[in-house]
């Protein structure tokens, strides 16, 4: 499975890919905003997208937004900071398939991951 980190800290990307690399996930593209993430999830294809929301010049729900009018289907946890429970509401209601607050251990990445391709079968 091809997954996408789209996070403008190099440093949560490493932490998560070095996770999902232990999960076995080794299918992994990276993208720094939401306009990186725009101009490289057509040829990239993922199968599931880790999304932050505060990123510049492209935020997570502005990347959701443009990419949900042309793909519906493509899983999308929004990993972020923002634990608002009306920014979860929000989020769901934009099109993520799941939601995970920052910090996080290992397991709960896994276990979002696992919930949400559990839900997508």
């Amino acid at each position: 499975m091809r997954i996408m980190l789209v996070d403008d800290s190099q440093t949560m990307r490493n932490v998560q890919k070095k996770i999902l690399t232990g999960l076995g996930y080794t299918d992994i593209v990276e993208a720094c905003d939401g306009m990186d993430a725009l101009s490289k999830v057509g040829a990239a294809k993922p199968q599931l997208i880790l999304l932050d929301w505060n990123m510049p010049n492209l935020d997570g729900m502005g990347f959701l937004q443009q990419f949900r009018q042309k793909d519906k289907s493509t899983l999308i946890v929004m990993v972020t900071t923002e634990a608002e429970k009306s920014r979860v509401v929000e989020a769901i209601k934009a099109g993520v398939n799941n939601y995970l607050v920052k910090p996080f251990k290992p397991e709960d990445l896994k276990a979002k991951i696992d919930t949400t391709l559990a839900h997508a079968a």
